[in-house]
């Protein structure tokens, strides 16, 4: 019988702990912890504490987490920033819905993150940040991109959605710059059961502002806005779903070590296929922690690869659909990004999470040897 291996099992996330899961959420509904209560106060101490920043808020989603803090900080119509092509749609969106303009540039050759050099060669008098963007569980080269941001006077925004607990230099993704945010979306290394996502900072300006704005520009975290000083919106988070996140804190080194585990497999499986790129094993570089929310390589092949794992039962993911911002020319975001492109033409996602049983994984190594066996 074929193992089957979809690339996300979204009841298993549930089931896993199904008994604990439903406990929590019974307590938290049967206290009437609905909105901004005790739970929502703990995961954002716990999350600070995590990531190793002064303050957190929690908010709705990791969506309105970019646009709060880009609004918090300032930013005006006519200020550029600047981001990688290989960035999902949600921060170019927050920053046009800031008023300002997303600008992609090129990803590096050996670790697929956003270019340093072609950061600095996009830089023009209408720059105002670098939004660093933490593809796939990996913190992007952030002594060379602070390093041009203190020499341009630039500020510096992180966009650590798919990163959360990520290092560099013993660091963690999304304290490098004035803020950075995460998704807790329920296919992220930390998942809720919903949309959820966290702002982190060390300025206590940005974080009273960024916190009065997701209660409508409330001063306080439980007030009514009555007496308000700045312009908000609704993007709390859930009491629910804070509590589901601190629980899930608890283990979410073990997560991460799993995620590890499995990348490790896929690195050993696929290292010695050639044309195929892969992604930093665990442990090639001592200065990056990597936590792997996805695992994605590139082959020449990709198309009839994602084919011949489809027929045994695995499923795969083309990351955002196989495209770009930097394609959105109707956005006005246009740009000719050639390793950006080829990127796309030949990337792919494998199952990776950390309910795969051994046998799932067993069934996706033997099946990729078996299928760049016959095609060598």
């Amino acid at each position: 019988m074929t193992v089957k291996v979809p690339f996300f099992d979204w009841a298993g996330l549930y089931n896993e702990r199904g008994e604990t899961f439903s406990r929590i959420i019974n307590d938290t509904l049967s206290r009437g912890g609905f909105i901004l209560q005790k739970d929502v106060e703990e995961f954002e101490d716990r999350l600070a504490r995590y990531v190793g920043a002064k303050y957190a808020v929690g908010v709705s989603d990791g969506t309105n987490a970019i646009l709060l803090g880009l609004r918090a900080s300032g930013v005006k119509p006519g200020d550029e920033i600047i981001l990688a092509g290989h960035s999902f749609i949600a921060a170019a969106q927050s920053i046009h819905f800031a008023g300002a303009t997303p600008v992609p540039v090129e990803l590096g050759e050996d670790d697929w993150l956003v270019s340093p050099e072609a950061i600095e060669a996009a830089i023009t008098p209408k720059t105002r940040a670098i939004m660093p963007v933490h593809v796939n569980g990996r913190v992007c080269k952030m002594d060379s991109i602070l390093d041009i941001a203190n020499r341009h006077g630039l500020e510096v925004f992180e966009d650590s959605a798919q990163a959360m607990g990520a290092k560099f230099d013993g660091k963690g993704a999304g304290t490098f710059g004035r803020w950075g945010t995460y998704s807790f979306y329920p296919s992220k290394t930390l998942g809720c059961f919903g949309d959820a996502g966290g702002f982190v900072t060390d300025d206590p300006d940005i974080y009273e502002r960024v916190r009065a704005m997701r209660n409508h520009g409330a001063n306080k975290a439980k007030s009514i806005p009555v007496d308000v000083d700045v312009w908000g919106t609704n993007s709390r988070l859930d009491n629910v779903h804070a509590a589901i996140l601190t629980y899930k804190l608890g283990y979410y080194d073990e997560t991460i070590a799993r995620r590890r585990e499995i990348a490790q497999r896929y690195h050993d499986t696929l290292k010695d296929v050639e044309g195929a790129r892969l992604p930093p094993a665990p442990d090639a570089d001592p200065r990056w922690f990597d936590i792997y929310q996805n695992y994605e390589f590139c082959h020449p092949e990709r198309d009839a690869l994602r084919a011949y794992l489809s027929e045994r039962g695995i499923g795969t993911i083309i990351q955002w659909g196989g495209f770009g911002i930097h394609e959105l020319k109707n956005l006005g975001m246009g740009r000719d990004l050639p390793r950006t492109d080829r990127f796309f033409r030949e990337s792919l996602l494998l199952p990776l999470n950390h309910i795969l049983t051994d046998a799932q994984v067993d069934h996706v190594c033997a099946t990729l040897s078996a299928f760049f066996g016959s095609n060598r």
